[in-house]
């Protein structure tokens, strides 16, 4: 049977005097001191949280490891020691998921790991590429100004998201509203309809039928057909995650459809530039940098290019070169790093490269946006407008009739 554990808040000196405090779950107050020693932190004050307060729920998105960064690069810059800020990041914040994180930082780091070995414990929030980051910036003496430049990078990956949230945001609202008036349209509207439509004695028209014949089986079928579609899109989902070879197939599938092709392309070559010139700029090897931006690349088929890239480069060709026998790359991106590889400015272009590929992204969300629009009340118009017209067909005859 395992132990109920209680919540506590410490306080405590590391051996070089430093104050550092964090929260933790522990048995009791003598095993957490007992731990803190293990750990080279000599404990001063030991109290429980109320459960309560650590029950508190909250979340902790890219918005907020964002501005834990730029908050950091710039208390660094300032000349606050690390502990130190913080120490006053964590006072100056409300969020109890940062507050816990920053605690077990700070832990670490009074046990005398460095910022990078200490994130690298959080992988659920700091990737690799952001923790080789700040490596190479402790490493150079220049960890502050790597953050800004991750907290920058964060910041264009989340107005990227957002857009792309934004343009599809109306469509969606539209089209399942338009599905749900056509459903209520189909299962309380039609049957009232047919009740009266029995009483004529005269035969339908045929496209009324059809609807009248649609609208029993979706009474009928309903809440099979919810079931089969729930269980198909589950089923779809789990062999997209954990099938590699039909997550490919259904990339290349949408790499090739118009306006979508071109936004998933533009947007994976906006990330890997913009990536690749940060660690590049912060004075990661070009060769070790490439793991981690094929991973931030957001998509397997550019993924698996960006490794190749690595492979070459480490045979010792140049990137441009290794680029030139890639599909995925454009020529445009190959003769920009061709130039930087030659001048000696090979993160600038990136950065002008990835900006490029922004600024593509920005115009296939507009395109698709305005694509989308009237292409989804268009369908629901025709759909809405041909139940209408079936219901009102007989109506109309039996007046031509009389």
């Amino acid at each position: 049977m395992t132990e109920k554990t209680y919540s506590y808040h410490w306080q405590g000196t590391t051996a070089q005097g430093a104050r550092i405090s964090g929260e933790c779950r522990e048995r009791s107050p003598a095993l957490l001191r007992a731990g803190l020693r293990k750990r080279g932190i000599r404990p001063v004050r030991v109290e429980r949280v109320h459960a309560r307060l650590w029950r508190r729920r909250s979340t902790l998105g890219t918005g907020e490891l964002c501005q834990f960064s730029r908050q950091l690069a710039s208390l660094i810059c300032s000349g606050v020691a690390l502990l130190q800020a913080l120490e006053v990041i964590a006072q100056s914040s409300s969020n109890a998921a940062l507050i816990t994180l920053i605690a077990a930082l700070k832990t670490d780091i009074g046990a005398g790991a460095n910022l990078a070995d200490a994130l690298r414990k959080h992988p659920r929030y700091f990737d690799a590429l952001y923790c080789n980051l700040v490596a190479t910036g402790e490493q150079s003496g220049s960890l502050e100004s790597v953050l800004e430049h991750v907290a920058r990078l964060q910041e264009q990956r989340q107005a990227m998201a957002a857009r792309l949230k934004k343009a599809m945001t109306y469509p969606l609202i539209v089209l399942l509203t338009g599905l749900g008036v056509s459903s209520l349209l189909l299962l309380e509207v039609v049957p009232q309809f047919q009740a009266m439509f029995s009483g004529f004695g005269a035969e339908l028209p045929a496209f009324t039928r059809g609807v009248i014949a649609l609208s029993d089986w979706l009474g009928r079928y309903l809440g099979w057909l919810l079931l089969c579609a729930v269980a198909g899109l589950w089923a779809l989902r789990q062999a997209y995650r954990r099938q590699p070879g039909f997550r490919l197939g259904c990339l290349r599938l949408a790499l090739k459809l118009p306006v979508l092709g071109a936004l998933l392309s533009n947007a994976a070559l906006a990330r890997f530039a913009r990536t690749l010139s940060t660690s590049f700029a912060a004075g990661v090897p070009l060769v070790e940098a490439l793991g981690p931006v094929a991973g931030a690349c957001g998509n397997p088929l550019y993924e698996q290019a960006v490794l190749r890239l690595r492979k070459h480069l480490a045979g010792g060709q140049s990137l441009s070169g290794a680029m030139a026998g890639s599909e995925v790359f454009p020529r445009l991106m190959q003769q920009m790093c061709a130039i930087g590889e030659t001048g000696g400015t090979l993160d600038d272009m990136l950065a002008r490269v990835a900006s490029h590929y922004e600024s593509a992204v920005e115009r296939s969300l507009d395109n698709l946006a305005s694509l989308l629009e009237p292409m989804i009340v268009l369908i629901l118009g025709v759909l809405v407008g041909s139940l209408v017209i079936a219901m009102y067909l007989p109506i109309f005859q039996l007046g031509s009739v009389i």
